[in-house]
C-alpha cells in the first residue's frame, strides 16, 4: 500500500490508462505544464513520458475543449479532458450536455461516446466566486452524464480508471483541497465501480448521506457526536449519477434519520434528490424530519473568514443532527 494525494492518484490512474490504452489521450488549458509543477498534480510529468501527441496543451476556451473532447470520441478516441474551475463548466456545457450527453442516446446505444471532463471543484483556497462554486447539480440534472465526485485518493484513482474505460461520458469531479491530503492507495491494478456508494462508518443513530470533501467533516463530526453517546452512519455517494438508492435507503431504515450534507448551495443542490429519494421510498421509516447542511444560497466569498463561513463544517452538522435525534 502507498500512501499518496488525491492529484498523485489521479496521475497514476491517467499514466496507467495511457499506457494500457494508446487511444487515451489528454488535453486542456495547462496540462503539459505539469513536467514543471508540483508532483502532486493530476498531470505533472505525463506530457514529458507521453509526449506532445497525447498531452495537448489547449487555448483558453472551455468550449473548444469540450469540442475537442465530443469529436474524438465520435471519431474512436478516448479524450480526458480538464476544465480548469467548476464554474468553467458553464463554458463547455453546450458540447457536454446538447452533445456528449446524447450522441449514444441518438444512435439508439449502437455507438459508444467514451470521453471524461475532468473537473477542478470546492473552495477554500480564497479564489473567489468565478473559480469555487460547485455545480454537481447541473451536470446531474442532465441525462445521458454519469457523475462522479470521489472523497479519497483510492477512489479517485479506481473511478478516473473506470471513467476512462466507461463507454459513455463521464463528468468527473475534483475537490482540488483533496489533491494534497494525503490517503493509502494499493499499488496493484484495480477498479472501483461506477454507481456503487460506499459506507464509510456504521452506526445506528443517524444516516449522513455526502461526497467529496465532505465526507472529511462527517467523519471529523462522528468523531465528536459518538463521545455523546450517537452513532452516526456516513454513507459516501461517490457517484451521484447513477446514485446508488439500496445504500441510502438500506441505511436510513436502520437508523431512521437522515441529514444530506454537501458543499454546494442549497436551492437546487443535489441533496434535494437524496431527500425526495429517501420521503418516496422510505418516509415510513423517517423517526425526525430529514435535514440537509449545505451552502448557502449566495456566490463563494473571496475574503477568508467570510469562505470559511460558507463552508459547511463539523459543528452546522452536529446541530442539525442533534436537532433530530434528540
Amino acid at each position: 500500500m502507498q500512501s499518496l494525494g488525491m492529484g498523485q492518484a489521479i496521475n497514476q490512474a491517467l499514466r496507467e490508462e495511457m499506457q494500457r490504452d494508446k487511444d487515451v489521450f489528454l488535453a486542456g488549458e495547462g496540462v503539459g505544464v505539469g513536467i514543471h509543477s508540483s508532483p502532486m498534480l493530476p498531470t505533472a510529468g505525463l506530457l514529458a513520458d507521453f509526449g506532445a501527441s497525447r498531452v495537448k496543451d489547449t487555448p483558453v476556451s472551455e468550449a473548444a475543449i469540450a469540442g475537442l473532447a465530443v469529436g474524438a470520441a465520435a471519431a474512436g478516441l478516448k479524450p480526458v479532458v480538464e476544465i480548469m474551475f467548476n464554474p468553467f463548466f458553464t463554458l463547455a456545457s453546450d458540447m457536454i450536455v446538447n452533445h456528449a450527453a446524447k450522441l449514444r442516446y441518438l444512435s439508439g446505444g449502437k455507438s459508444a461516446f467514451p470521453l471524461v471532463v475532468r473537473i477542478k471543484s470546492g473552495a477554500g483556497f480564497g479564489a473567489g466566486c468565478q473559480h469555487s462554486h460547485n455545480l454537481e447539480a447541473w451536470a446531474a440534472h442532465c441525462p445521458g452524464l454519469t457523475v462522479v465526485m470521489p472523497s479519497t485518493p483510492a477512489e479517485a484513482k479506481g473511478l478516473l480508471k473506470s471513467a476512462i474505460r466507461d463507454p459513455n461520458p463521464v463528468v468527473f469531479f475534483e475537490d482540488m483541497m483533496l489533491y494534497f491530503v494525503p490517503g493509502p492507495v494499493p499499488e496493484e491494478d484495480y477498479l472501483t465501480p461506477i454507481g456503487q456508494a460506499d459506507v464509510k462508518r456504521r452506526g445506528t443513530d443517524v444516516t449522513v448521506v455526502t461526497w467529496s470533501k465532505m465526507v472529511g467533516i462527517a467523519l471529523r463530526a462522528a468523531n465528536t457526536l459518538a463521545q455523546a453517546g450517537v452513532e452516526m452512519e456516513i454513507v459516501d455517494l461517490r457517484t451521484l449519477v447513477p446514485m446508488d438508492k439500496k445504500t441510502i435507503l438500506d441505511s436510513v431504515k436502520k437508523t431512521g434519520r437522515l441529514v444530506v450534507l454537501h458543499e454546494a448551495t442549497r436551492t437546487g443542490g443535489f441533496a434535494g434528490e437524496v431527500a425526495a429519494v429517501v420521503m418516496e421510498e422510505a418516509f415510513e421509516s423517517l423517526k425526525a424530519p430529514l435535514r440537509r447542511v449545505t451552502g448557502p444560497d449566495i456566490p463563494v466569498p473571496a475574503s477568508p473568514p467570510l469562505e470559511q463561513f460558507y463552508i459547511p463544517n463539523e459543528e452546522k452538522l452536529i446541530v442539525a443532527i442533534k436537532e433530530i435525534v434528540s
